[in-house]
């Protein structure tokens, strides 16, 4: 269908790829990945005849129709959404005015006259064409796929000028699958949708007659979706069968093959280098001298791989612990005017849960975490966070709050307290600033690239309660793996939003859904949520876990056959002495935890450097009595922490 010979494309003296050689087939389903930078887009462009080879070729098949989506920058105007879809029918509806003047032509005409027969030819002959391509299905196919995409009925007949910058992406990609090239290019299409949104996309990708390609930096999409990778890496272009999970394993397989490859031909190299050195000289050795060095100038040459990216891992300032109960929700009402959004909403958060709002566009998932924030104060009910709470909120606009004058890493460093410099020099490559980029100013920056810096600033402060609102927008692969990774490892509290399928696997051990008006409770990951509320059940198999909470009036989900509920003992009254005895004994363990937790850390750095097996040995005695001192002090630590909570204290 189309094909790619000897291709070299350049951005200024950095080659992006060179000796691209690529067929592209009628069913071909192709993901392309790859770091910032080397050339994903271009690629793309090149394949839709937007840009140009600088070296090679490109052949298209006769009557090859292409559709390309961008990931940003279409403005579409003066149409309501409906219609502008419906212009991709453009053809196809002519011929049906035609069909409808043909057939009053013939009711006028004699049925034995030429003209009719004529006039009867050319309508059978539109009306096959029609027929073919499904014409009075039409509306039906645009209703199917913005209802898909997210559109309700009532935004259908809004004009497009009154919609973001992200719905009219979506608008433009409705186009593109209505259209139906022979050769779909997505460049990011799921940039603007939401989880649903998504999830319908990769239903409808799978039965897409036609190819795609397409860029994506959602791991879980392309690996539903895609059947080829395509890696656009050290100046060249590779291809992997699979998705992305398997182009992951393929990948490190062919690394230390390329590497195995190349140390035996140096080794080979070598020997016979010796012994051209050894008998260059000697008359009687000439011919094999000669012969060595022709067989090494014969030789294909296999060139040195390059290094990997270093695996970057980032972990948080470990924050204090907080209490068991970190936050409760207890008939909150939310609205705003005439407009409810949360209405008598209950549930508790407890301490180390990693909860993922999810629900529809509008919902009220950004509203809940704003509440959660004490961004946006509650319209009835109360909000209380509980004891040693500490909360940081990352907001999609966070990048607003940001001095446009402060350079990167100087900003970034009267934020971080005691990291150095190289940590967070590393911090700012996770989240893709290069070299050249961590003294820039805040204020030349795009607002991805500000909203990036955001994310990162945020994440240094060591608090115990994270609320994040879509922290993977705007990074790459690389990017989430590292968020991810961190996240896992930090001992607080997250509740977060994110349209990212494969984060939220990843990280969520409860999910909340936002719907009309209600919040609802489910254990597990996104996965698991998604097998209860196709029919699954309450409970996955090898699962036993809390019910779905109906908020009929209860603060926390109901857990699978728990025990009668006994009845609340009248309160007692507690002894304030007592009380700030408890106090002061929390506040005394609290200290003696954060000293033996910075003299562990220190044990385990000194651990890293061998002195002597002595020196090893005693470090290591020592850091076990410290872990196991911190553990009795922890328990006590909860212990009261939990009897002071129970107290009212």
């Amino acid at each position: 269908m189309i094909q790619v010979t000897a291709g070299a494309k350049h951005f200024g003296p950095k080659a992006l790829f060179e000796e691209l050689n690529w067929l592209i087939t009628p069913q071909d389903r192709v993901g392309i990945v790859g770091g910032n930078g080397t050339g994903k887009s271009t690629l793309l462009k090149i394949l839709g005849g937007i840009e140009s080879l600088e070296a090679g070729s490109i052949t298209k098949q006769k009557d090859v129709t292409i559709g390309y989506l961008p990931q940003e920058g279409l403005s579409l105007r003066g149409r309501t959404v409906f219609a502008e879809c419906m212009t991709v029918f453009a053809d196809l509806k002519a011929k049906e005015r035609e069909m409808e003047e043909l057939t009053h032509r013939m009711s006028e005409l004699d049925h034995d006259s030429p003209e009719y027969a004529a006039v009867a030819d050319r309508f059978h002959h539109i009306q096959s064409i029609f027929l073919a391509k499904d014409g009075y299905s039409l509306e039906s196919k645009a209703g199917i796929v913005l209802d898909g995409l997210g559109f309700p009925r009532g935004d259908w007949d809004r004009l497009t000028d009154e919609f973001s910058g992200g719905w009219q992406m979506r608008i433009a990609l409705a186009k593109l699958l209505l259209e139906a090239p022979n050769l779909l290019l997505l460049d990011e299409p799921t940039n603007h949708l939401d989880i649903e949104a998504r999830n319908w996309l990769e239903s409808y990708l799978e039965s897409y007659p036609n190819a795609f390609v397409l860029i994506s930096h959602d791991r879980y999409f392309l690996d539903v979706t895609v059947k080829k990778i395509v890696e656009v890496w050290n100046k060249r272009v590779w291809f992997y069968p699979g998705n992305y999970e398997k182009y992951l394993k393929q990948k490190q397989e062919r690394q230390a093959q390329l590497e195995a490859a190349y140390n035996n031909q140096q080794d080979k190299i070598r020997q016979l280098q010796v012994f051209i050195d050894r008998f260059r000289y000697q008359a009687t050795k000439a011919k094999q001298v000669q012969s060595r060095i022709k067989e090494i100038e014969r030789m294909d040459k296999i060139e040195a791989p390059p290094p990997e990216e270093a695996t970057i891992h980032f972990r948080f300032p470990q924050p204090k612990q907080s209490g068991r109960i970190v936050a409760e929700f207890h008939g909150v009402r939310k609205a705003y005017g005439e407009k409810l959004v949360l209405d008598n909403v209950n549930f508790t958060i407890e301490r180390g849960e990693r909860i993922a709002l999810v629900g529809k566009n509008g919902a009220g998932k950004s509203t809940l975490i704003k509440l959660l924030a004490a961004a946006e104060p509650l319209t009835a009910g109360s909000y209380k966070l509980g004891h040693n709470v500490s909360a940081a909120y990352f907001a999609q606009d966070q990048y607003k709050e940001l001095d446009p004058d402060a350079r990167l890493l100087d900003d970034l460093s009267s934020a971080a307290g005691k990291a150095t410099i190289t940590e967070l020099r590393s911090l700012l490559g996770c989240f893709l600033f290069g070299e050249d980029d961590v003294n820039k100013r805040i204020g030349v920056l795009s607002g991805g690239e500000r909203n990036r810096y955001a994310l990162a600033r945020v994440l240094l402060e060591p608090v115990n309660f994270l609320l994040l609102d879509e922290p993977t927008n705007h990074l790459d692969l690389r990017a989430k793996d590292v968020l991810l990774g961190a996240l896992r490892e930090y001992s607080g509290t997250v509740v977060f939003v994110s349209h990212d399928r494969y984060f939220m696997d990843g990280l969520a051990t409860r999910i909340y859904e936002v719907a009309e008006g209600e919040v609802r409770v489910y254990p597990g990951n996104y996965e698991d949520y998604l097998w209860r509320i196709n029919g699954g059940g309450l409970t996955p198999p090898g699962v036993l876990e809390v019910h779905r909470n109906d908020f009929a009036g209860d603060a926390s989900a109901a857990v699978a056959e728990a025990p009668p509920v006994k009845p609340a003992e009248p309160a007692k009254k507690v002894n304030p002495i007592r009380l700030a005895k408890m106090r002061e004994e929390i506040g005394g363990l609290e200290s003696e935890l954060a000293s033996l937790e910075s003299e562990i850390s220190d044990g385990e750095r000194r651990l890293a450097v061998f002195v002597s097996a002595e020196e090893q040995q005693r470090v290591a005695s020592g850091l076990q009595e410290r872990r196991e001192r911190a553990e009795q002090l922890m328990a006590r630590w909860e212990e009261l922490t939990t009897e002071l909570e129970t107290l009212g204290g």
